[in-house]
């Protein structure tokens, strides 16, 4: 039988350590909930390296008394419980007493505190669970712990601390939520020598929330409250239509600690059913009061898993506190129109100004546009009598309902500064036409009908030609398109068979495969007004991490500090969707799969942005696009299933078709 030791000291604190101290983090957490234990509503956090080599934390709580210095970092040594029957009804942020010990046992510790009335303060040095120095100093009331090289002392866990930036944001992402649970303590945090985050801490919450997640967001929500049986939930939520495309958003804490709580995340989208759409879900910052008997926090090292006495109780105060605040605070969505100069000149895809000169002469540019608006000094009858000015060159796209698309010169930095004009040359339109094929009278009558708008587009003196293409005829079986399902499912004909094709997914793995096989040449358009996106900090830190891998697949991203990213540029096909949802559905892919491969990556990006660029089921197509589309699916053997799985097509055959209907 093997023979049981009784472990040092030294080895039974780097255990115990591993449970506590994970990354810088997790120093950080135990220090501020300590530093808000003691009474403390001024925090000052300073990190250099993603607080991997420094930490420095500062309050002006209650400080610590000379005899009980030493105590302070002894395993299970605390002053939050005394006996058993203190475990029923924890109010505090800590109560192990074990996280200096386990901070002190795997890095280099330094502590002054000074308590309240006395005349000095202490220091005291402890490395690797040793103790060096223990000294008078001059301080002020209440306590700063400087924390230096994490896992000096254990080299085997220090190879899985991440890059300096990621463990920085993980530090900034305790902060956020610590700022967020407590309004009325101001925090200031310090990452490498700038200020990353202050709060007033006055008190109110939307003043918290302001500060950690931004102006943007706050705007989204709308305050709520309400008290059930003794339980008491209030915070904000965000309103339906700001609903977004992951959960990262959502804070809930019980009685001012964070926590992870299955049963408040159902009941607050149990609440939005049926208001926001499917795949989104709401934000909220959620604070949940509850006797403390009730709930038991001694579950997790981290502390951030509870159990309730009722989970129903809780479930049904989140759920009536988010529905009445959504009665009462939600508003119908207003709609944003631009001007027709605003319109005039998004669509001449400016680039983005990077001056203060270049600023001014853009603001000359739409003043310019604004005194030569063309529908201001221009009647329909002169139009009519005017010379032809606009070149039509290529054919609208799929997604494209109207007859054509025009195509102009876009106007670079230097012609902007030279001469500030936008003019729209218009030359002759060359229109291809897809050979008659002898079974497809749907083609024919296109062809007719483009003739007959050549006759009426000359009284307004736009000549218009029509050639037929030189290629050769398709290799493909021929095909008549019956027409459209449901504006879904495009029917077509093709020997002894009935094809219904799928005209979303046929489409979203077309772009798919364009995507993949254009590498970086992706074609892309720079957005002349910035979109700016908060996120957390986790995806935040994840979209740094991938900034090279997003650009190589169309996505220009900046960082804008504090949980915020800037969207400069983007694929052309998604330009006109809701591009802080796609950097968002972006980042929270990036976020949970950290340890995919590169190409994993780059194929979900490409993924979810040709789903988004693809027709919408639903959508409107003409004959002409059904052709055009049908002939570069039929000819496209390879495409047999969409991104997701889903076939693209299916076919019926005339024997199966009769023998349904007792013809054979």
């Amino acid at each position: 039988m093997p023979k049981i030791n009784v472990l040092p000291k030294h080895l039974a604190e780097l255990i115990a350590a591993g449970e506590v101290v994970e990354r810088p983090a997790s120093i950080v957490k135990e220090i501020m909930e300590n530093a808000i234990d003691a009474g403390a509503d001024k925090i000052t956090l300073e990190i250099q390296r993603g607080g991997i080599t420094y930490i420095r934390i500062t309050d002006n709580g209650c400080g610590i008394s000379r005899e009980d210095v030493r105590k302070a970092f002894i395993s299970h040594a605390t002053s939050k419980i005394a006996n058993e029957d203190d475990l029923n009804s924890i109010l505090t942020l800590g109560f192990r007493g074990e996280a200096l010990a386990s901070i002190a046992a795997v890095s280099r510790v330094e502590m002054m505190t000074r308590a309240a009335g006395d005349e000095t303060g202490t220091r005291y040095v402890i490395e690797g669970g040793e103790e060096l120095l223990i000294d008078d100093a001059g301080c002020p009331e209440g306590t700063t712990l400087i924390v230096r090289d994490i896992f000096y002392n254990t080299p085997a866990r220090m190879k899985f601390l991440k890059k300096d930036v990621t463990e920085a944001n993980a530090v900034a992402g305790v902060v956020d939520r610590i700022a967020l649970s407590h309004p009325e303590v101001s925090i200031r945090f310090i990452r490498d020598g700038k200020d990353a985050l202050f709060t007033t801490g006055d008190g109110k919450l939307e003043s918290a929330i302001h500060s950690v997640l931004g102006k943007e967001f706050a705007k989204t929500l709308i305050p709520a409250e309400y008290e059930l049986e003794g339980i008491k939930v209030s915070g904000f939520v965000s309103k339906p239509f700001n609903a977004r495309p992951n959960r990262t958003m959502q804070f809930f804490f019980l009685n001012s600690r964070f926590i992870k709580t299955r049963t408040g995340l159902v009941a607050l989208e149990e609440a939005y059913k049926n208001q926001i759409m499917a795949g989104k879900f709401p934000a909220c910052v959620l604070n949940i009061e509850a006797n403390a008997q009730s709930v038991d926090v001694n579950v997790h090292p981290a502390k951030t898993e509870v159990r309730f006495a009722n989970e129903k109780l809780i479930f049904n105060a989140v759920y009536y506190c988010t529905k009445s605040a959504l009665d009462k605070g939600d508003e119908r969505v207003q709609a944003n129109i631009q001007t027709k100069t605003q319109q005039f000149v998004q669509r001449q895809f400016m680039p983005q100004p990077v001056s203060g000169k270049q600023i001014k002469i853009y603001e000359q540019q739409l003043e310019k546009v604004s005194k030569d608006d063309f529908w201001q000094k221009t009647t329909a009858s002169d139009y009519r009598h005017q010379p032809p000015k606009t070149e039509i060159k290529s054919y609208t796209t799929l997604r494209d309902n109207s007859a054509y698309k025009v195509e102009r010169d876009e106007p670079d930095l230097i012609s902007v500064q030279s001469k500030p004009e936008i003019k729209i040359e218009v030359k002759e339109e060359v229109v291809p036409v897809i050979k008659e094929q002898p079974e497809s009278p749907v083609v024919s009558a296109i062809i007719e009908e483009k003739a007959e708008e050549t006759a009426e587009a000359a009284t307004v003196g736009i000549p218009k030609t029509y050639e037929v293409p030189e290629e050769e005829a398709p290799d493909a079986e021929s095909y008549r398109v019956i027409g459209e399902a449901f504006k879904t499912y495009i029917l077509v004909e093709q020997g002894e068979k009935l094809l219904l094709i799928d005209k979303h997914a046929a489409h979203e793995r077309m772009l798919f495969e364009a995507f993949r096989a254009s590498q970086d040449a992706i074609e892309t358009q720079m957005l002349l007004v910035p979109v700016t996106v908060t996120l957390a900090k986790e995806e935040y830190s994840a979209v740094l991490e991938n900034l090279d891998l997003l650009s190589k697949a169309g996505y220009g991203i900046e960082d804008f500090g504090n949980g915020m990213v800037i969207l400069n540029e983007c694929p052309t096909a998604v330009a006109d969707g809701n591009l802080a949802d796609v950097v968002m559905e972006l980042a929270g892919y990036l976020a949970d799969n950290r340890k995919e491969l590169v190409p994993e990556k780059l194929d979900w990006i490409y993924h979810s942005t040709a789903c988004r660029a693809a027709i919408k089921a639903g959508d409107k197509t003409s004959a002409y696009e059904l052709n055009i589309f049908v002939d570069k699916l039929l000819n496209n053997p390879d495409i047999r299933y969409c991104p997701h799985g889903r076939p693209v097509l299916i076919e019926l055959t005339k024997h199966d078709i009769e023998k349904n209907f007792g013809r054979i």
